[in-house]
């Protein structure tokens, strides 16, 4: 007889419903009262038939999201003087060369978000890491007190120095702390992907400033892969090389390792819709700095649903223009009435993705 009634005990247990992941224990605990209640247990078989034919439909409804393709846009002039008060109607964005309807516009002056990558190796006798140390002090007098800034630095390895701060006294200080490189090797690519990477799950706007000489003498990853690494991020990178005032006064140029440097650091700069600029006197540095802030000040971000939406994992290009409302030709006029000529900055495209967007 008492193994009838354990027995019973067991098949009771095993009708009992379990909570739902994520429910609160607190809500769990409470239904338990309420389950041997008699009255209840005729109702169960209706409950259960009547459920699925409830939420069926809902199911369906919510299994997809759209997916959105946001592009930051810069836009200047020749003489680097940016283009404000542009609407949505004057921009023009292809992708694959198919024309895309603009669903998202805005011209917001977010605070700034953005990582120091500097070059902390023993290449250029000491030289190249003293340019990118000061260089980088001297953007920091262009933050606000909103902005986010960290530093990382690269030699065999990416070390994060400063995690994401507003003070910029934690920074500096970080800056001063990089005087005696323990190596030689400047692994550029391997840097840069990691800090992309760090970057993936950071919300808004955010960017890379690179102060490098552009050479990589050990890195684990090759141009190529780097590359493509570098397709699939939403990170706009700028580079400031800090090798050029050095090279420019060898009898060579820096041959042929230097011109494949400063390649590189424009190739990351340009297909992530960033700049990149090589100075060759100290002179240069309060502008360029000032241009990195007002490029990420002045940015107009749009966003677009591929009119194709293949998941298919392949790099789709993406070309923005400036168009007049009309669709023609924009025309942009100075104070004295001449035609200004403008460059519109924008990454290069983006890698689609392989599954469905849930």
């Amino acid at each position: 007889m008492r193994l009838i009634l354990v027995y019973g005990l067991m098949m009771v247990l095993a009708c009992t419903p379990v909570p739902g992941f994520g429910q609160p224990a607190a809500a769990a605990s409470s239904q338990q009262p309420s389950a041997p209640a008699p009255p209840q247990q005729p109702q169960a078989p209706a409950q259960s038939q009547q459920a699925p034919q409830d939420q069926q439909q809902p199911g369906f409804a919510i299994s997809l999201t759209v997916p959105v393709v946001n592009v930051d846009v810069v836009v200047t002039d020749n003489d680097g003087n940016y283009l404000n008060g542009l609407k949505k109607e004057n921009f023009r964005i292809a992708e694959d060369g198919a024309p895309q309807a603009i669903t998202n516009f805005a011209t917001t002056d977010a605070p700034i978000t953005v990582v120091l990558l500097v070059e902390y190796s023993s290449i250029g006798y000491g030289w190249f890491l003293y340019n990118a140390v000061s260089w980088a002090d001297a953007f920091l007098r262009q933050l606000k007190p909103t902005d986010w800034v960290a530093l990382e630095s690269f030699n065999m390895r990416p070390n994060v120095e400063v995690d994401f701060t507003h003070n910029q006294g934690e920074v500096r200080q970080g800056l001063v702390s990089l005087i005696y490189p323990p190596f030689h090797e400047s692994n550029l690519f391997d840097a840069i992907v990691d800090t992309t990477d760090r970057l993936q799950d950071v919300k808004g706007k955010k960017a890379v400033l690179v102060l490098a000489s552009g050479l990589d003498t050990f890195s684990r990853l090759t141009l190529d892969k780097a590359l493509v690494k570098l397709k699939q991020t939403d990170v706009t990178i700028y580079c400031v090389g800090v090798a050029e005032e050095m090279f420019v006064r060898t009898i060579s140029g820096g041959g042929l390792s230097y011109l494949q440097a400063q390649n590189q650091l424009k190739t990351f700069a340009e297909m992530t819709g960033g700049r990149a600029w090589f100075p060759r006197f100290d002179g240069e540095i309060p502008g360029i700095m000032s241009d990195v802030a007002g490029s990420l000040r002045n940015e107009y971000s749009l966003g677009y649903i591929p009119s194709s939406p293949k998941n298919d994992g392949k790099y789709r290009k993406i070309k923005v223009e400036l168009v007049a409302p009309d669709g023609g030709p924009l025309t942009v006029l100075d104070q004295k009435g001449k035609k200004r000529k403008f460059q519109v900055y924008a990454r290069q495209g983006y890698t689609a993705p392989t599954t469905a967007v849930n």
